[in-house]
This record gives C-alpha cells, sequence and structure tokens, in this order.
C-alpha cells in the first residue's frame, strides 16, 4: 500500500506539471499538419510512419515514466523572474526549454543523426513548441509555474497550472480535431507569416506578457466561467500561434 501510494503521489507531480494536456497538444499537432509543405509531409512520412504530429506530440510526456528519459525532465519548461530577462538569468545546468528547441532544430538542420535519433528530435519539438507557448511553462521562479497555487476550479481543489493545462480545454468537451478546427483560422494571412518569422525568445517574452493575466484571481481563489471566459482567447491563440509556428520550424528544416 505504501509503494501504490507513492507511485500515485508521483504520477500526480509529474500529471500537474504538463503543458496543454493531451487534448491541447494534439490540437496543436494536428494544427501543425495542416500548415506543412508538400516535401515536409513526405519526409515526416518516411520518417514516422503512420504516426502523425498530433500522434507524437504526447510522446514526451509518456516518457517521463522511462528512466532512459529522466534527463528530459527540466526540458518542458524555463524560469525567468518578474523583472529579469533570460539573458539574465542563470541557466539550468541541465538544460530548459529554450535550450532544448534551439538545440532540437540546430542537430536537425545540420543534418547528420541517426533515422532513430532524427525521430526522437522530432517527437520532442512538436512537444517543447507547444510547451513554450503555455504561459505557465515559462516560470516566474515563484510557484513552480503555478503548481503550488492552490485554487479551486469549479468547487473541485486544484492548482492553476493545471487549470491552463487542462482544466479549461476539458470544460469546453471539444476532442482535439474540434479544438484544432476552432483555433485555426486567419483573417488576415499576413499574420500567418509573422508567427512564423518570430524567433524563439519571442514566443517566451509573449508567454512572459501574459503574466497579470494568468495571475489575477480572485481573493478566495474560486475559479469558474468568469476567469474561463476572460482567458479563453488567450489559450485559443497561444494553441493556434504553436501549430502554425511548429509547422514553420519542420518547413524550414525539410521543406
Amino acid at each position: 500500500m505504501r509503494l501504490l501510494a507513492i507511485l500515485l503521489l508521483i504520477f500526480v507531480i509529474n500529471v500537474d506539471s504538463f503543458a496543454w494536456g493531451q487534448i491541447g497538444h494534439r490540437a496543436i499537432g494536428l494544427v501543425a499538419q495542416k500548415h506543412l509543405k508538400g516535401k515536409t509531409k513526405k519526409k515526416l512520412r518516411e520518417l514516422l510512419k503512420h504516426e502523425s504530429l498530433a500522434v507524437v506530440s504526447v510522446w514526451m510526456d509518456e516518457e517521463r515514466a522511462n528512466p532512459a528519459y529522466d534527463h528530459t525532465y527540466d526540458w518542458h519548461w524555463v524560469t525567468i523572474e518578474n523583472g529579469k530577462t533570460y539573458a539574465e538569468m542563470e541557466k539550468n545546468p541541465k538544460g530548459d526549454v529554450i535550450q532544448t528547441i534551439n538545440r532540437l532544430i540546430t542537430e536537425l538542420e545540420n543534418g547528420g543523426l541517426s533515422k532513430e535519433q532524427e525521430i526522437i528530435h522530432i517527437k520532442m519539438l512538436v512537444h517543447l513548441i507547444g510547451d513554450i507557448h503555455m504561459p505557465l511553462h515559462v516560470g516566474n521562479g515563484e510557484d513552480k509555474g503555478g503548481n503550488d497555487v492552490k485554487v479551486e476550479w469549479f468547487g473541485k481543489r486544484t492548482n492553476l497550472h493545471t487549470v491552463w493545462d487542462s482544466k479549461i480545454i476539458d470544460s469546453k468537451q471539444f476532442s482535439y480535431t474540434e479544438l484544432a478546427a476552432v483555433v485555426d483560422h486567419f483573417e488576415d494571412q499576413n499574420i500567418k507569416t509573422k508567427w512564423q518569422n518570430d524567433d524563439v525568445m519571442v514566443w517566451v517574452e509573449e508567454s512572459m506578457a501574459l503574466r497579470n493575466q494568468v495571475y489575477d484571481l480572485p481573493e478566495d481563489k474560486k475559479l469558474g466561467y468568469d476567469y474561463m471566459y476572460k482567458n479563453w482567447s488567450v489559450i485559443q491563440e497561444r494553441l493556434h500561434q504553436a501549430g502554425v509556428r511548429l509547422a514553420g520550424v519542420l518547413n524550414k528544416i525539410y521543406g
């Protein structure tokens, strides 16, 4: 029983640090799939076979239970304190989401990877570009990316990180295909070009700029329709940006 309790505790801790949950990550993958160039699609089919970007988008979270990937635990987020820039922060020697995304892109562009390593790089890149667009994965260093901020979500105890990664999205009861269709539209195609030309640090700065909104909580920390209404459009845009930018990165590598 004690062992079971420990395992359950580990499971809860790991789940609480996911970004977007499975539906959000898969929606990002599907959005990206729709914006790939033909040459990129062909190359990804050769590498991933029957697995789409939506399917592989959650691989990195699933592998957290695999001891062989313990070293990747810190790659899902970065800490940048309020009032500081990334350049001013002491870097995590184990790596962070910014370092890892830049490294994966560079190594994929340079080539020379084994087929197995190339596939792993792609799976990681799909996931981490999603992670970096979730505001609480660019943490302020005070509350473990919102995990320590205890709140109620429609009367049930949880934390702020979980509200953002899954609770708001799950409340909409969309499948990931429905969610991708909801978020993936442009009134101005120039916005797509701009998003894809933005570098990784722009993505980070966008997440940081959302902190005031994310942490705008009622005094009693009871969240529900009002908080969801205020933040749903932000979540839609971040999912959309992540998918479109992921496609842009893959098109530059393979297109």
